[in-house]
């Protein structure tokens, strides 16, 4: 039996991360059955791409209004004053967490963008106060390097982590 190609191992491996992305809690069987591939092919395929790091976690998708939390996006705009190594670092490691987690902050994502803004972080907390706290915080930290924080609020979620609200119907209350 010849070895399949790269390009179709490849392929193999976008099914198998798609069913994964619908519900990363599912078995390595149901995974199996629904890409129409054996156990074994996609246990090994699941390992290399973790070991890999082409997977680097798997979450939970909560909602945050059941939690007694609100969900914020901080969209950052720098400065032109350099970022020096140790502040680059900072962004880039759990730094930031640690500061803010006796906020009751939690971050969910920080990603670096190209466009009218810089930095763009979703995090969730208690309320608005605590929000803007957490905006103070980046401030300070990163002194003379934000030029500006566009605080947003979420109201609601219509499909977070390409899983969609199973709620999703309540969005007229929002919207109308």
């Amino acid at each position: 039996m010849s070895k399949r190609s790269k390009k179709q191992i490849a392929e193999d491996e976008k099914q198998i991360l798609t069913e994964l992305q619908k519900n990363a809690n599912e078995s390595i069987d149901t995974i199996a059955r629904h890409c129409k591939f054996s156990r074994q092919k996609v246990w090994r395929s699941i390992k290399r791409l973790e070991a890999e790091h082409i997977i680097w976690g798997y979450t939970a998708i909560v909602d945050d209004a059941k939690q007694d939390r609100k969900h914020f996006v901080a969209l950052i705009k720098k400065t032109t004053k350099p970022l020096d190594e140790a502040t680059t670092n900072s962004a880039a490691s759990t730094k930031l967490q640690e500061l803010v987690s006796s906020q009751g902050i939690s971050i969910e994502s920080s990603f670096y963008v190209h466009g009218e803004y810089d930095w763009i972080i979703t995090f969730t907390a208690q309320d608005i106060q605590h929000a803007k706290k957490f905006c103070e915080i980046l401030n300070a930290t990163y002194e003379g390097h934000i030029a500006k924080i566009n605080l947003q609020e979420t109201l609601f979620w219509v499909r977070k982590q390409r899983i969609f609200n199973p709620e999703a119907k309540k969005l007229k209350e929002f919207v109308f």
